[in-house]
């Protein structure tokens, strides 16, 4: 216990290479203020446990003193005499009667706070050191298996597990504090009017389904090609962008009080296409007449207009192909870290790449990608909407109507996921069954059916963990690759949403 310590040059404490940073004297008087007055122990439980003592003695002194408190038992010398006597540590020291020193020099309690918020500060510095010269020998060892770029992601994902204050070793929570979570989210819905407890995505009918997008859920868009899945997530990630605003939450931290920021990985299509969607959509101009440059002057100053309105959108996009789950997850840390990140899109799962190693199938990648999706949602406390493909047997059907069983290597999705969608336009397959032009029974028939599905859509809700399945309509123009929301035959224009 008796150290040396050295000073430089301005009076500064110098700490020896192999000694790392710590107060033993806070830690007495942190102890000896506990074991006089117990009470004290509730103001510091939650800034420290007995992981953050630098002394193994101090850490054993406070994790039976707390035991006993946590019983309603009284923690003092003499209670904790009979629980350490044969604490080697503590032999030591003195024995008992190091306990009696503890609380003869105890502080006033209005300090404790401070002197637990320097153990805590002090036994993260220890933890950034212990990290860095992991890292530094993880880098030193030349090995085929530990490329440097997985190094990077794994020191990144430490260093944010820190940064949060170890949410990801939170380990059991109490029934009462999930329910207090519970509550506080049904009071967020209930403020808003039996609204939405999660982040509306712009479609009325379909936040009425889901209750909008929660945090710590993985949601699947699923469809066959041309059913519109890119545009109803770009859609979505559009809406929650718009309707970002920044303020204080009800639990007092800064952040989003409505909309969001969003990420979107878009693995198959350039950051510009997609954006060039998003502008269609709010332009309202084709965009194949935005990619020919073939606008009119009112249409050319629409574009002009929604481009500058977008500007300040909190709307970020990735479009780096084969992206491996790993880095996929440390560049959404960094988005949260940098910009905060409130929903994130997956354009499309199938493309995401999984490790790669040992000898992996394509079942078994797909469950790996899955279950880091999933775990990106918790870690990060964001829902995750991803699309995913489905197999080419809707086809086959005579009812193209997607269902679970559909989706490619569909175990694994169907079970990490807490929704699955299916995005569904019946008019796009009637449209392939048109009738020649001589058989006019046939043709006056499908005209008719085609005007009926004309403009519209269907997000079939296959599985939800939380809540009903069932279809939700939207309307459908595809012109702008928009979605929107489908005006009923009992809503008329004025008073319908």
């Amino acid at each position: 216990m008796n150290e040396v310590t050295t000073f430089n040059a301005t009076g500064a404490e110098v700490q020896s290479p192999d000694t790392m940073p710590h107060s033993i004297e806070a830690e007495q008087q942190l102890l000896g203020a506990i074991l006089t007055n117990n009470d004290i122990y509730d103001r510091v439980a939650a800034i420290i446990s007995a992981k953050h003592f630098y002394d193994p003695v101090h850490a054993r002194i406070y994790e039976v003193a707390a035991a006993r408190i946590a019983q309603n038992n009284l923690a003092s010398p003499v209670t904790l005499k009979a629980f350490m006597e044969e604490d080697e540590g503590l032999k030591e020291l003195g024995g008992p009667a190091y306990l009696m020193r503890l609380a003869g020099a105890a502080i006033a309690s209005f300090a404790v706070k401070d002197y637990a918020q320097m153990i805590y500060e002090l036994a993260v510095r220890r933890d950034l050191i212990a990290l860095g010269r992991d890292i530094s020998a993880k880098a030193a060892k030349v090995d085929v298996a530990s490329e440097p770029s997985e190094q990077i992601i794994e020191a990144e994902q430490a260093l944010y597990q820190m940064a949060e204050q170890g949410q990801a070793q939170r380990g059991f929570v109490s029934f009462l504090r999930a329910v207090t979570g519970a509550v506080n989210v049904a009071n967020a819905a209930y403020k808003r009017e039996g609204g939405l407890s999660g982040v509306s995505t712009g479609l009325v009918d379909l936040d009425k389904k889901l209750g909008g997008l929660h945090k710590s859920d993985l949601l699947i868009l699923a469809g066959r090609p041309s059913m519109g899945k890119t545009s109803l997530a770009t859609n979505i990630a559009y809406n929650v962008a718009k309707a970002y605003k920044r303020g204080t939450r009800e639990d007092g931290t800064e952040g989003a009080i409505e909309g969001g920021v969003v990420g979107f990985y878009s693995l198959e299509m350039s950051a510009e296409q997609l954006a060039a969607r998003i502008l269609s959509e709010a332009a309202e101009v084709p965009s194949e007449q935005i990619r020919r440059g073939d606008m009119t002057e009112e249409e050319f100053r629409r574009f002009v207009e929604a481009a500058k309105s977008l500007e300040a959108c909190p709307l970020y996009i990735d479009d780096t192909p084969a992206l491996p789950i790993a880095q996929l997850a440390a560049r959404a840390r960094r988005l949260k870290r940098t910009h905060g990140l409130d929903v994130l899109m997956v354009d499309y799962l199938q493309l995401v790449r999984g490790t790669g190693k040992g000898d992996q199938n394509r079942v078994n990648e797909i469950a790996e990608i899955s279950m880091g999706l999933k775990a990106i949602a918790k870690e990060l406390e964001i829902p995750v909407i991803a699309l995913s493909q489905l197999s080419r047997q809707v086809e086959s059907r005579e009812d193209k109507r997607p269902q679970l069983s559909d989706l490619r290597e569909s175990g694994s999705i169907e079970q990490d996921a807490d929704v699955v969608m299916f995005v569904f336009r019946e008019e796009y397959y009637k449209e392939r069954e048109k009738p020649g032009d001589h058989d006019l029974d046939k043709m006056a028939a499908w005209q008719e059916e085609m005007e009926r599905l004309h403009g519209r859509a269907e997000v079939i809700i296959g599985k939800q963990r939380h809540g009903p399945i069932g279809t939700v309509e939207l309307s459908f123009e595809g012109q702008f690759t928009r979605f929107g929301n489908l005006v009923k035959p009992w809503q008329n224009a004025e008073g319908g949403f």
